[in-house]
């Protein structure tokens, strides 16, 4: 037996560049540290640069994912043998032949559990799933939010997700929407918690050295994702309602607006959106564009911000665990599901993106959350330490998965 098949490996882990999928691999690699897990952790990852610029090399063994569409040969030839053979897992078989074979390990944790949100990636999921599975790996899915509608449809698909869910030896759902969907397709409760996502419990990285002018605790800390557009049903409403949104904070109270990336890839960039917004109010010196950092950096810098609104979900993960005020500009159930956890209620916390309609409805949103502030502050400071608490049940169920 080779040393990897007593070890613990990640993946779906598309990239730290996405510093969502950093915070979750981060989180869990120290909590795996403390609780005396086989070193070092392999994280197969979309892009081992990303993580080298960020620092996750530094903990945990990087290993890139074999990208077929780079190596023409390479796809042909699998191509050509899996619409021989139907052999529909010979692709992830050489993506991720990294935890194959004598690299195989003993538990394989797919820590891009949202990734169920988006229906383009449920095959891949699947068929990664059943191709662990078939060589003797565990494999547990972490972080789970899955729209409840795809497990109610009575369609070949949808039972064809029930039955990759089927297929792990784990699920932790970071939200209730979720939890409850699994249970009602049928899920077994012996397979299945309730854990919030291990971002919650990120540390801070270093203090934000903000902008000259701006001071802590009297600041918008603002987020827009380019993604928004693609679930609108006006595309360019977000930008409209982000635009009228940083006029009306200028113009009715002394604080400065602090716009912050939280994906920085080329087909996703956080940047794109927010370069446009900075470069219109720029001459006011209120508003300013932050650097590119790490997670735990930027969560140094969400830290600094009086009042938080963000597309990106961990983004408002970072500000919820700070217990900022925080508004969701949210598309899926994961930000309506994880508000409704913390609060009871995703009613005047979460803007679904789909209802974005009125250039001013954001501005309402934003309005309500500043009369509300000191009562969203208590309920934050009261639920926030169990929240930070039970994210680290992630590292636990993993440990006590890999001993069974």
């Amino acid at each position: 037996m080779s040393r990897n098949k007593k070890d613990i490996a990640f993946y779906m882990h598309s990239g730290s560049g996405n510093h969502g999928c950093e915070a979750i691999a981060d989180s869990l690699l120290r909590q795996l540290a403390s609780l005396g897990a086989p070193q070092p952790v392999t994280v197969i990852t979309n892009s081992a640069a990303e993580d080298k610029r960020y620092g996750i090399q530094n903990m945990c063994r990087v290993v890139e994912e074999q990208h077929i569409a780079d190596n023409k040969f390479d796809h042909t030839l699998y191509y050509g043998w899996r619409k021989l053979t139907g052999d529909k897992e010979s692709f992830m078989r050489y993506r991720f032949a990294g935890i194959r074979g004598k690299n195989a390990p003993k538990l394989a944790v797919s820590i891009g559990g949202d990734n169920y949100c988006y229906p383009s990636m449920v095959r891949d999921l699947g068929l990664a799933n059943s191709m662990l599975v078939r060589q003797g790996t565990k494999t547990m899915l972490l972080g789970c939010s899955i729209e409840p509608g795809l497990l109610r449809d009575e369609n070949e698909e949808s039972h064809r997700l029930i039955e990759d869910l089927r297929n792990y030896s784990m699920i932790l759902a970071r939200e209730t929407r979720t939890y409850n969907a699994l249970r009602g397709a049928g899920i077994d409760k012996d397979k299945l918690k309730l854990v919030p996502d291990p971002a919650f419990a990120l540390p801070v990285g270093k203090k934000a050295e903000l902008p000259d002018g701006f001071d802590a605790g009297n600041m918008v800390g603002l987020n827009l994702s380019p993604m928004v557009g693609d679930y609108a049903s006006d595309p360019d409403a977000a930008m409209r309602s982000y635009e009228t949104l940083i006029r009306h904070i200028l113009d009715n109270s002394d604080m400065n607006v602090l716009l912050i990336p939280h994906v920085v890839w080329d087909r996703s960039n956080d940047l794109t959106p927010l370069r446009i917004l900075y470069g219109m109010f720029k001459d006011t010196e209120r508003v300013a564009l932050i650097d590119d950092m790490n997670a735990e950096d930027l969560k140094g810098v969400i830290a600094a911000c009086r009042f938080f609104i963000g597309a990106r979900t961990h983004s408002t993960i970072a500000a919820y665990s700070l217990e900022v005020p925080t508004l969701v500009l949210g598309y899926s159930v994961k930000s309506i599901g994880i508000a409704e956890d913390i609060f009871g209620t995703s009613d005047n916390y979460v803007l679904r993106v789909q209802d974005l309609k009125a250039d001013g409805q954001m501005t309402a949103a934003y309005d309500w959350l500043a009369s509300n502030e000191q009562m969203i502050r208590d309920k934050l400071h009261k639920v926030m330490p169990e929240f930070r608490n039970r994210a680290l049940d992630n590292g636990a169920e993993i440990m006590k998965l890999y001993q069974s």
